[in-house]
């Protein structure tokens, strides 16, 4: 169950700009393509490609037939729906702490998930984070003390261990991402 949970998140996150969109998606009950690059700042081709990933993953789909001008383009399925509030409430709580560019980066969050358990070694998350490069999760590490969500720690031993663990700020994203 907890490696069906940390696959989730990474699926979620393996696209910035998935969470913002699911969370916009559910804050204005679907969008136009135009309204969400306006809303969000997000370039057409990035944002074309993520909504294409998520019609792919089953959270978005594309509203069907013709209507009115003001009709949304796309709309969340019963799947997008289940996990619009959790992105919201992540993004909201990034957006809070002046933190979105680098908290929702592919590796961020679910890093932030597996350091939640307590302090963990640079090997041992790597072991956790199935798909994860030890190029992507070093730069992960060291972009997410600058942002305040992890610690890192280095024993006085010999030879020394460097841990990683969650700050008052990154136990909060991992409460709300736990749910």
């Amino acid at each position: 169950m907890e490696d069906k949970k940390i696959r989730q998140l990474i699926l979620l996150f393996h696209h910035r700009w998935s969470a913002p969109i699911l969370a916009e998606l559910q804050k204005s009950d679907g969008g136009k393509f135009v309204t969400l690059t306006q809303r969000l700042g997000v370039g057409r081709d990035t944002l074309r490609t993520t909504l294409e990933a998520m019609i792919g993953h089953g959270w978005v789909k594309r509203n069907p037939g013709h209507g009115h001008p003001m009709r949304p383009e796309y709309r969340l399925t019963r799947d997008g729906a289940r996990i619009a509030p959790l992105c919201r409430r992540v993004v909201d709580l990034l957006e809070a702490q002046r933190v979105s560019k680098i908290g929702l980066n592919k590796w961020s969050m679910p890093v932030a998930y597996v350091l939640r358990g307590g302090r963990s070694r640079f090997s041992e998350l790597r072991a956790s984070l199935p798909g994860v490069t030890s190029r992507g999760l070093a730069l992960t590490l060291r972009a997410l003390p600058d942002a305040g969500i992890v610690a890192r720690l280095v024993s006085e031993d010999y030879p020394p261990a460097t841990y990683y663990n969650l700050t008052a700020r990154g136990r909060k994203l991992a409460m709300v991402l736990s749910q």
